[in-house]
């Protein structure tokens, strides 16, 4: 072999070796791990490496629309945007190594928006416009990435989630399925003036546990249940020939048969009822029953929530407890998502408190007075996780100061022993004596509605704290009403107090979430400990401060966190997209943390919200600091619609 052959040939065995190397670096990485062999060859062999020096501009919104797509190798790149009426910059994210740009610009055929500078000296592949068009058109997992971003990543983790839970516990549906796949037989029905004989021989005939009675056009008018029947017997009824219109249930709960079995096992277990009609435009179409969700592999949700409101004792709810840590297993096994675990959580949470007060009531004995048990923070919000304190006060309604301190007198021992029952039930004593014991939370409508007076006027640190804790209110046991006008008071005071507004903006960046300019994230250490971050304080607390401020200040009624930002999107206070990704941001933080708590329960360890992110995978690692990022974003929203 002649000298220039052997060049020849040495190029092309380090041209190969280069396209190896770019192809096994590329596919640990998504969604080019998700690539096909093929696809991914011809982004490598369409490439081509470009080097940036520290502080060189990649893009920038004067270089009209962008040309390229550009895969970070290695190094770190940054985006940039001038500050309002200031020369200095902010960066409003950060790319690395394995992490590309800029997908939205290159779809939408225009300029970037952001300035994109080499943070350090960074190596990217190139992708030439005509070449990204083309795999765009091959790859469908390339293509999903480009058009949904960080929301197709979220999609991959939640099947591992889902994949781990499955490998111990197996699956036949999803939590996700559709009503219309579970109701599988025609419902049994009846008209208004069948013989109560005739509708249980129905019933009989065909195994079902209830009949629905429908009008001439099919539109159900009532439901009758074994549970009825049963009712029927116990009162001694002799004559079965009369109408069964006399012992139905009027006006049915019904949902559509889009609604998923997720829907429906929270309604059953709301509203205390075993069967779910399906209606469509206006026509019964089928019956899910208790019995159907059962088959959704042991997903006995409905079951649990009965079991805890018919406990006999203390004792039995403290047994029945644990079984809520091996529901949460169950329900990430059939898709479930963070988001619905803690709406699980907290039903049951719920179904337990009210149980506990109406043992508690059995025991020391009727008051003599009307009382509503209110709860606050993250169960106010209905997003607590299987680790939670007690935090809830009591309110009443009285005449005067003195009949107020009368009606206390009474009520304070037995919320006294509301709190050491659920102390027992699992429900931690709070620290801070945020409990309904304590008598400055056992109190009249008037004397909240001062407290709460207090807090807007005289925005002290303590009262900043207390008004984001207080003002996640809701009832769990008792009338509703009081709470609702104690609600609208401080919506309304909140609305005409720009001052407070702007003091809860600046308690609301207090946190901020721990990625750093520079680097990955910013993690702290406690004593000899290794360096961590905290998943609840750090992550989820900024989504939450910001969205009450924004919901009390336009006049939103809502509590829960995602429902205040659909609120806020849906009022146009936040923009569509903005509230799309700080949505997803919250429910990955919120499905990480849950993913800890669940790890610890089955390993025996304390609860703890602190994370090492050396522990996660790169893609949960990646999504996870997006998520941080999607929390700055919203701080800066704040910092600038308050000028702070």
């Amino acid at each position: 072999m002649s000298k220039a052959d052997a060049f020849t040939q040495a190029g092309k065995t380090a041209v190969l070796q280069n396209i190896h190397g770019t192809l096994q670096f590329l596919q640990r990485f998504p969604p080019f791990n998700l690539m096909e062999n093929a696809h991914l060859a011809f982004l490598v062999e369409q490439c081509q490496l470009r080097f940036y020096g520290q502080g060189d501009s990649i893009l920038k919104p004067s270089g009209g629309p962008v040309e390229h797509f550009y895969i970070v190798k290695q190094g770190r790149v940054v985006g940039e945007r001038p500050l309002l009426n200031q020369d200095a910059a902010e960066t409003t994210f950060e790319i690395t190594t394995g992490e590309c740009f800029p997908l939205a610009a290159l779809l939408g055929e225009r300029a970037t928006r952001t300035e994109h500078k080499a943070a350090e000296d960074t190596f990217c592949l190139q992708l030439n416009k005509p070449a990204f068009i083309k795999l765009f058109a091959l790859s469908s997992p390339f293509r999903d990435f480009a058009l949904r971003g960080v929301s197709s990543l979220l999609d991959q983790v939640n099947q591992q989630v889902q994949q781990k839970a499955v490998e111990t516990l197996g699956t036949q549906y999803s939590l996700n399925t559709r009503l219309g796949e579970l109701a599988m037989r025609h419902p049994v029905t009846c008209s208004p003036s069948t013989p109560l004989r005739e509708a249980v021989r129905l019933m009989h005939e065909q195994q079902v546990g209830s009949i629905v009675i429908v009008d001439e056009h099919k539109a159900p008018l009532g439901i009758f249940t074994l549970r009825d029947l049963r009712q029927v017997v116990a009162d001694g009824t002799s004559d079965f020939n009369q109408a069964i219109e006399g012992h139905m249930t009027q006006a049915p709960f019904y949902l559509s048969p889009d609604h998923s079995a997720f829907d429906a096992a929270i309604a059953m277990t709301e509203r205390h009822i075993a069967h779910v009609c399906l209606v469509k435009d206006q026509r019964l179409c089928g019956v899910v029953s208790e019995r159907d969700l059962f088959s959704l592999q042991r997903v006995d949700l409905v079951h649990l929530a009965r079991t805890i409101r018919n406990a006999p004792r203390v004792e039995n709810l403290v047994a029945i407890r644990g079984e809520i840590g091996q529901l949460v297993e169950r329900m990430l096994a059939h898709g479930a998502s963070s988001t619905q675990i803690t709406h699980i959580i907290t039903l049951l949470n719920d179904h337990t408190v009210c149980r506990v007060i109406e043992l508690t009531l059995a025991d020391k004995g009727d008051p003599g007075v009307p009382f509503s048990w209110l709860c606050f923070g993250s169960e106010g919000r209905r997003e607590q996780t299987l680790f939670t304190d007690q935090d809830n006060g009591i309110l009443f309604d009285a005449k005067d100061a003195a009949e107020a301190d009368e009606i206390r007198r009474r009520l304070l021992p037995l919320a006294q022993q509301i709190n050491q029952s659920l102390a027992l039930c699992g429900f931690s004593l709070c620290k801070g004596n945020i409990m309904a014991g304590n008598p400055e939370l056992c109190l009249s409508r008037a004397e909240w509605a001062r407290r709460f007076g207090a807090f807007i006027r005289e925005a002290t640190p303590e009262n900043l704290l207390g008004s984001s804790i207080y003002f996640d209110l809701r009832v769990v046991w008792g009338d509703e009403q009081g709470c609702e006008q104690l609600r609208q008071g401080i919506l309304d005071q909140v609305a005409d107090n720009r001052l407070f507004q702007r003091m809860l903006a600046e308690n609301a960046l207090r946190q901020r979430p721990p990625v750093g300019r520079w680097r990955d994230f910013v993690l702290t250490r406690k004593g000899g400990e290794k360096a961590t971050l905290d998943l609840k304080v750090q992550g989820l607390t900024p989504f939450v401060d910001g969205a009450r401020l924004l919901a009390l200040a336009n006049g939103i009624h809502a509590n829960n966190t995602l429902e205040r930002l659909r609120q806020l999107v849906d009022k146009e206070v936040i923009e569509r997209l903005d509230g799309a990704a700080y949505e997803e941001a919250y429910h990955f933080i919120q499905q990480t943390r849950m993913q800890q708590h669940q790890l610890q329960t089955r390993e025996n360890q304390p609860y703890s919200n602190r994370i090492d992110p050396d522990s996660l995978n790169h893609l949960d690692r990646r999504i996870l600091r997006e998520s941080l990022r999607q929390a700055q974003r919203l701080q800066s929203s704040l910092t600038f619609r308050y000028q702070l």
